[in-house]
């Protein structure tokens, strides 16, 4: 997970550094119930502007003591279409916060990172980050076509809107996300904001032209992302799958055409396995701006994952023992999702129970009623199917959600003591890293950065 100490680290060095913003709201109120070890929440939380509201989070979730062993963290209401106005604070304090500690001490580029299918909270996150100053902010896992209008509106504390995809929804049968930041207020002057830019993630020159030609308001910049960066890739346009893996196969159809998209006028970044010098030169040398790294920076000292999965991990790369694979199956959107697999790690044979109490990655649908649920392909495959999903939707299935709120330290502690096992996600060069290491098993962002530069400039 990129957090504030690693954006606030690359953005000191004249670089952007970029914010995960996915369940920052859950992320928050765990850290508090830690004990907010050095203060850092409590420091941000101290310059939120809208009146009470960090107080009231404090009051809620801050444990000075932290939890006690085996203690369960305290959950927030899992995201829906409309929540309550404290239920939506959160989220809004939780962006201001990341995006806050992360623009600390220097006049770097800072970015926050959302993901267009993660729909109920991305509203709140755009506002909380654009409170904190934000510089850019970068979208991906779907079309976010409506985001450069809400920006906009939110700029002037206006009403923003997005369309809310549901499953199982009648021809014209609409729903929408809202939010008001007059309901915030009560009556006290908004600060005046900033507009950040928008960085839409892209991987085909089609999205890429409706984006920056077609849509109501273009955008102002795309990530050209290739499939073999982490996380979640967009699916094969063949939607081809090796018969031997079950892992999807790329073709010609899936590399985007730089030269297309240097066409459209607009700076672009490359992403994708491009977090190496020769990859920077040849992406300079194509138009781009430069660079998105994830990989080469996922396990730097100042990485969010926890530091024993990451020595773990870079131990295995030393050793030429860590994998990686596209899984199909993992998550529960449907977008193929990339897996570390490697000797030392702690979920290896562990079964995981199948859960959804975070809940990010639901997907709303019309219920026969007319009202709106909530469904997700991870969570137990009874109450999936009562729910109306389709049973073959749920074999391979894994709680993102979860897994990766373990691999940054904060694992939802279960029943006996358990804590959720860990799941980490990287790009295919992941075994590559070796090359950079030179036998380390620990660098910082500092080192990646000037490694990168040098040897593009060489």
């Amino acid at each position: 997970m990129s957090d504030w100490r690693l954006a606030n680290a690359v953005a000191r060095l004249g670089e952007m550094g970029v914010v995960s913003g996915t369940a920052l709201d859950a992320v928050l109120v765990r850290r508090l119930q830690l004990g907010d070890a050095g203060g850092h929440m409590r420091r941000a939380m101290a310059r939120f502007p809208i009146p009470g509201v960090a107080d009231a989070v404090l009051e809620r979730f801050f444990r000075p003591e932290g939890l006690a062993p085996g203690q369960r963290f305290a959950s927030i209401p899992m995201p829906t279409q409309r929540m309550s106005l404290a239920r939506e604070q959160i989220t809004v304090l939780a962006a201001f916060v990341e995006v806050a500690l992360a623009r600390e001490g220097h006049d770097g580029p800072v970015g926050i990172n959302l993901l267009t299918k993660i729909q109920m909270p991305n509203l709140d996150l755009l506002y909380g980050a654009m409170l904190a100053g934000v510089d850019y902010v970068v979208m991906g896992a779907g079309i976010p076509r409506e985001i450069p209008v809400a920006l906009d509106a939110l700029t002037n504390h206006e009403p923003a809107s997005l369309k809310l995809d549901l499953e199982d929804a009648a021809p014209g049968d609409v729903e929408e996300l809202r939010i008001d930041p007059a309901t915030h207020w009560a009556g006290a002057a908004p600060p005046a904001l900033r507009r950040p830019q928008f960085l839409a993630i892209v991987a085909s020159n089609t999205l890429a032209t409706m984006l920056g030609k077609k849509a109501a308001r273009r955008v102002d910049g795309f990530v050209v992302e290739g499939p073999t960066a982490g996380g979640h890739n967009a699916p094969p346009r063949d939607r081809a799958v090796s018969p031997t893996t079950g892992e999807p196969v790329y073709g010609e159809r899936d590399v985007v055409d730089l030269e297309g998209i240097r066409a459209l006028g607009l700076p672009f970044w490359v992403a994708g396995g491009a977090g190496w010098p020769e990859r920077l030169a040849e992406a300079l040398r194509a138009g781009a701006a430069g660079i998105q790294v994830g990989t080469l920076f996922a396990y730097c000292d100042e990485s969010g994952i926890s530091g024993d999965l990451r020595r773990s991990v870079l131990e295995s790369v030393v050793r030429g023992e860590a994998q990686v694979r596209t899984d199909g199956r993992a998550s529960p959107t449907g977008f193929p999702f990339k897996v570390v697999t490697w000797d030392g790690d702690p979920a290896a044979g562990v079964a995981r129970t199948r859960v959804c109490d975070l809940g990010y990655l639901r997907s709303p649908y019309r219920r026969g009623d007319g009202t709106i649920g909530y469904r997700c392909a991870s969570e137990p495959e009874d109450q999936f199917v009562a729910k109306g999903g389709g049973a073959e939707e749920t074999p391979g299935r894994k709680c993102l959600c979860n897994g990766l709120f373990s691999s940054v330290g904060l694992g939802q502690r279960r029943e006996g003591g358990a804590v959720e096992p860990p799941l980490v996600t990287s790009g295919d060069d992941l075994a590559r890293l070796a090359e950079f290491l030179g036998g380390r098993t620990h660098y910082s962002a500092a080192d990646a950065v000037r490694w990168l530069l040098a040897g593009a400039a060489a």
